[in-house]
């Protein structure tokens, strides 16, 4: 199970699960970074 991304701004994120994990980054990039929006295949796809 994935729950870590670094996204390329240098944040650190952990789920404590994927759903979590997704959840929490979709927030971050949200409140961060506007119009970047991905899916959660696209988060899992990049979280280790």
């Amino acid at each position: 199970m994935k729950r870590n991304i670094t996204c390329p701004c240098g944040e650190h994120i952990t789920g404590e699960n994927e759903d979590d994990l997704v959840t929490k980054t979709q927030e971050h990039l949200k409140e961060n970074h506007p119009g970047h929006d991905y899916s959660r295949d696209e988060i899992l796809f990049m979280a280790y």
